[in-house]
Order: structure tokens, then C-alpha cells, then sequence
């Protein structure tokens, strides 16, 4: 019988917080390790007698990490947790803790959504779209570099440009236009990744093992995450993918080594399905709340050892049947 579900990072945070509910709603067996409340936990994990071992206290509670089925993490690095202690005893014991955790699922023999270096092609988005394109998406037409002169020539070729990080820190898309156009020199300072802009719909696809969760949004703003930035609106409805592309949604996603993926993907109005990036870590909870909560139970369900590649089950009502 498979053990309980790890649940690991800020339990206050929506995507943990809904993955937690949807395992008491479902009955699934798990276990919560809240990034906000080590203080009277401990950790050690390595290797004894050929074997692994990691063993969690909580209190006087002593719990045998080996004897998980899965585990969800989104823990943060200690250094930038809000609010962390001050106090240097406590500042060693927390980095301590989650450098233990990390290093241990990163090769305990479970289901892991995900492992750390199964999600550093995102820290690259260049590398990770040659990795796109190896599974036979098309992805934008890209142009990393801080060389002002080749962005304008660039932006001569293809148009309307827009503009990102090219790492896996957080950026709003954003034109180049205006007054940015202005200050373009400045990019001498910082590699930035450009990018030809792609007319069309949105849609976000989130996969867990070979369930395909698809939310289209509806939103004329650059970057729909920040639409109201733009003085635009953005609606997020529940949808479906035609079977072939769910199909290679799955495969993308288990090419990178991932459990669990955030694919964004835009349909142009000639029909062609163009990806951006595959997100490691996915917020799903910010989308629809009809597929997050489908996403939520998916995921619980897959960690626990059930919808194992291959197996029969029931699909969903949401989910978009790969061909």
C-alpha cells in the first residue's frame, strides 16, 4: 500500500492550500512540512548502510520519509522566505532544514512534482525552447542579446516586438515601444530576451502524469497575468485541446523529466499552436477555479500512486483527451 502524500512549502499559499483540501476531500493520506512553522521541526536525510534514509520530526512526532508515495513541493530557498527569523541559530537551522529536504527528493525513489533539476530548463527560457522545438512545438522567433543596434534591427524585421527575462525570474511581458523605445541603451547593462509578438488566444495547459487540465484566456492585454496594468480584462474559462495536441502537451512535459507542468501556448489566427514556456512550478490555483480544483485532485491522485502511466481510470469532465 502506497504511503502518504508529502505536501512541502508555505501551506498558506493557494496552490499548496488547494492541493491540501482537495486530499482531505478525496481521503488521500498526506503529510503537510509548513515552511512557516520549522521552528520545533527537525530533518536528517543521507545515506546508511547502502540505504537511503530521511526522518522528520514535528514535536515529539517522528515520521519516516521513506515510507511516502509522492510529494508536492514548492518550497522557497530559506534566504528568501517573508518574514524569516532574524536569529542566527534559527537562520542555520531553517537553511539547513530545506537544503536536507531539497537534497533528499531530489533522489528519493517516489513520484516528485518536481524535482529541482527536472525544472532548470526553465531557468534558461532559450535553452528550454530548443527543448520545445525538439518535441515539435513552434515557439516564438527570439532574439537574446544586450546589442541595442540588433534589437532595432530586429524590430525592423518582425514588427511589433515584445520583450521578458530570459531566466526563470518573473517578468511581465512587455512592448517595446514609447518610452522604453527610448531607453533602449540600457539593455547594454542586461541580456534581455526579445521576442516577435504572436497574435492570437491564450490558453493554459496544465499536465499531471497524462492528464490535461486547459484554461483559454480571453484578454487583449500583452500580458494577461498583469491585464489590468494595461487598463485591459482578461476571462478565464475551463476549455478543451484537440487530442493530438494534448498528446504532445503529455510528451513535452515528460521529456523535461516533470510530473507536473504549466504550458502556455497561444492559437494564432491561422490555427497554429505557438509555446512560450513550460512552467515547473505552476500557481494553477490563479487560473479558472473549476480546472485549478480538477488540477488539485489530478495531482494529489497521481502522487498517491493512482493514474500511473498506462493505467485505466475514469477521466475527468475537464480534462482534454490526448489522441
Amino acid at each position: 500500500m502506497k504511503g502518504p502524500v508529502l505536501i512541502c512549502g508555505i501551506a498558506s499559499e493557494s496552490p499548496l492550500a488547494m492541493a491540501i483540501e482537495a486530499a482531505e476531500r478525496l481521503g488521500v493520506a498526506h503529510r503537510v512540512i509548513d515552511q512557516r512553522q520549522l521552528a520545533g521541526q527537525d530533518i536528517e536525510a543521507g545515506v546508511r548502510g547502502g540505504q537511503l534514509f530521511a526522518r522528520w520530526w514535528n514535536g515529539a512526532e517522528s515520521v519516516d520519509l521513506t515510507r511516502c508515495g509522492g510529494a508536492y513541493t514548492r518550497v522557497v530557498p530559506a534566504g528568501m522566505l517573508r518574514n524569516r527569523p532574524t536569529d542566527g541559530r534559527e537562520v542555520l537551522h531553517d537553511h539547513y532544514f530545506v537544503d536536507a529536504l531539497n537534497a533528499w527528493l531530489e533522489v528519493a525513489p517516489l513520484r516528485v512534482a518536481n524535482r529541482l533539476a527536472a525544472g532548470m530548463s526553465n531557468a534558461s527560457k532559450p535553452w528550454q525552447a530548443q527543448l520545445i522545438r525538439a518535441a515539435g512545438f513552434a515557439t516564438p522567433v527570439s532574439l537574446l542579446t544586450n546589442d541595442p543596434d540588433a534589437v532595432r534591427a530586429f524590430r525592423r524585421r518582425h514588427g511589433r516586438v515584445v520583450f521578458k527575462s530570459a531566466s526563470g525570474v518573473r517578468s511581465i511581458v512587455t512592448p517595446l515601444e514609447g518610452a522604453l523605445d527610448a531607453q533602449l541603451d540600457r539593455v547594454r547593462a542586461l541580456p534581455t530576451l526579445f521576442q516577435a509578438y504572436v497574435p492570437g488566444v491564450n490558453y493554459r495547459v496544465h499536465v499531471i502524469g497524462e492528464q490535461v487540465f486547459c484554461t483559454r484566456i480571453d484578454s487583449d492585454a500583452t500580458d494577461y497575468r498583469y491585464a489590468g496594468r494595461e487598463g485591459q480584462a482578461s476571462a478565464m474559462v475551463a476549455d478543451r485541446l484537440p487530442p493530438d495536441l494534448a498528446r504532445r502537451c503529455v510528451a513535452l512535459t515528460a521529456s523535461l523529466g516533470l510530473e507536473m507542468g504549466g504550458i502556455d501556448l497561444k492559437r494564432t489566427p491561422e490555427g497554429e499552436y505557438v509555446c512560450f514556456e513550460v512552467n515547473p512550478s505552476p500557481a494553477y490555483s490563479c487560473f479558472d477555479r473549476e480546472s485549478a480544483e480538477a488540477v488539485a485532485e489530478a495531482l494529489v491522485i497521481h502522487l498517491s500512486g493512482g493514474a500511473r502511466r498506462g493505467n485505466r481510470r475514469q477521466r475527468h469532465p475537464l480534462e482534454s483527451a490526448p489522441a
